[in-house]
């Protein structure tokens, strides 16, 4: 006997879920781990677990901060694991894949400094500057407040001003 589903069932949800986030997902992911298969992982382990906890989805969030959540949580994760620390996880510019416009010199060495910055900054750059968040669906992403996301967007102009003119 066949299931019948309705107009909107969690498969057909998860499915456009997928279609619609899985590309921004993935470039936070590879961002925030500098690996690609780990970017994957991450990303895949993201739909694992809005599927799972979809029922639960009280949607006071917009899909894309809830999935960002799930994806910057999933990062961490990988991050934690043992062999992840024991992984050389440099990134040179051969390493970064190939955009779909040209890019600057300039644009390049600005993204591997974004890349370098403390974990708390990097998620709010690339949220707000990667992902095109407000700083509203960044601060809900984040579980923090509006002028939190802010001052860490702020701290990170000037740690990549500083980095990138070389001087104070």
């Amino acid at each position: 006997m066949n299931t019948v589903k309705g107009p909107d069932s969690k498969e057909e949800r998860i499915e456009r879920m997928v279609l619609q986030y899985q590309l921004p997902l993935l470039r936070l992911c590879y961002a925030y781990l500098h690996d690609v298969e780990l970017a994957r992982d991450a990303v895949q382990e993201t739909f694992i677990k809005a599927y799972r906890s979809l029922d639960s989805f009280r949607e006071n969030a917009s899909e894309k901060t809830w999935l960002s959540r799930i994806a910057i949580n999933a990062c961490k994760d990988l991050q934690k694991s043992s062999w992840f620390r024991h992984v050389d996880r440099s990134i040179t510019l051969d390493m970064i894949p190939e955009p779909a416009a040209p890019v600057e010199p300039g644009d390049v060495s600005l993204t591997l400094e974004i890349m370098k910055l403390p974990a708390k900054l990097k998620e709010a750059a690339l949220l707000c500057w990667f992902q095109g968040m407000t700083y509203n669906e960044a601060a809900e992403t984040l579980g923090i407040s509006l002028q939190a996301v802010g001052r860490r967007l702020d701290r990170a102009r000037r740690k990549l001003r500083f980095v990138m003119e070389g001087s104070e």
